[in-house]
């Protein structure tokens, strides 16, 4: 546990490294921040914050730097106010997106695209999960000889596609007529519905005369087993601008970070069961790609339920009450236009 001087010391050369990224001296915390202390009486805080490892010292004769232990610490003492919102953002955010909410997936790939303009950070996005959404209508087409395109509609406004292997060639014919038999048995059911029907039928399979029935149950299995929402990512070309990547393998390690859609997903989704905004700081992320990222989300919620994830990724050295504000307003903005559709 830190004593309050300790504290207000440490948050202002966090504050002070996020704007200049720089180590930070005790004279500089000392000429900027009225704490009424002498630069020796900041240097040995310091030196005991570095003890205790919320700071790192660079080189011998320089300043000291955050870790992710100090940042968590600033982080911590950030969430603890209470209002997040930013008028002036609530309103950028009504003229951008306002016309967007009959269309989710052209909703969500704004939505990052404007986060990352306004933080100059990675924007990312996962739509809502099928789970509770309700089938409109499924069309298949043929798009190899072993393969087919499914592509989904939903009563909510959400389109899905996916590519099925098959183990058999069938026809175009086959596939409407397939398409027509799925969309009179589950149109108008959640997916969790027809999740259970589906799993039901194929308990029935063995003893079906009509082997295009069992073809539909098949494919069924297939295009509507859909575990995540999509993922969007926007912002890269803001990220690379800052000093924090401006050595070719930091380049590649946010890279490749992101190349790894599939460990973004997997973050998102655990994040999608916790409310409020969430951070994660550098090493504090359990996945090795991300460990020299910080990752700022908030679920987005539909009937108080969270259905989505909104988010920033970043350096640890992350403007984080700016990444907070954006994050938690805009996850707010969402939430009321998907309940007012």
């Amino acid at each position: 546990m830190l004593d309050e001087r300790s504290k207000k010391v440490l948050c202002a050369i966090v504050q002070n490294y996020i704007n200049s990224p720089d180590p930070v001296g005790s004279r500089t915390v000392a000429k900027k921040y009225s704490f009424g202390l002498s630069p020796a009486t900041i240097r040995n805080i310091m030196a005991d914050l570095e003890d205790l490892g919320f700071l790192s010292q660079p080189h011998t004769s320089a300043g000291r730097v955050p870790t992710d232990r100090g940042y968590r610490l600033y982080v911590d003492s950030l969430i603890n106010e209470e209002d997040c919102a930013n008028k002036n953002l609530l309103r950028e955010l009504h003229k951008g997106l306002e016309t967007l909410r009959d269309n989710i997936e052209i909703l969500f790939s704004e939505t990052t695209r404007t986060i990352s303009l306004l933080s100059h950070y990675l924007g990312v996005a996962m739509s809502p999960k099928l789970n509770t959404a309700t089938l409109k209508k499924i069309d298949l087409l043929r798009y190899r000889v072993d393969k087919i395109a499914a592509i989904i509609f939903t009563d909510e406004g959400v389109i899905k596609n996916k590519v099925i292997s098959l183990d058999l060639n069938i026809t175009q014919k086959d596939l409407n007529r397939i398409a027509g038999y799925l969309n009179s048995e589950f149109s108008g059911y959640s997916f969790d519905v027809i999740r259970l029907k589906i799993l039901k039928e194929m308990s029935k399979e063995k003893t079906m005369c009509d082997s295009l029935i069992s073809r539909a149950i098949n494919i069924c299995r297939e295009a509507f087993f859909l575990p995540y929402g999509e993922l969007f990512v926007a912002g890269l070309s803001e990220v690379l601008e800052l000093p924090d990547f401006e050595n070719l393998q930091k380049i590649k390690e946010l890279s490749r970070a992101i190349e790894d859609k599939h460990t973004i997903i997997k973050l998102l989704d655990k994040l999608s069961e916790s409310d409020g905004v969430q951070i994660i700081i550098g090493s504090e992320n359990s996945m090795d790609e991300m460990k020299k990222l910080s990752i700022v989300v908030s679920t987005c919620k539909e009937d108080n339920r969270p259905i989505s994830v909104i988010g920033i990724i970043g350096p640890t050295r992350m403007n984080y009450p700016r990444a907070i504000s954006i994050v938690d307003t805009t996850a707010k903005f969402i939430s009321k236009m998907l309940a007012e559709r």
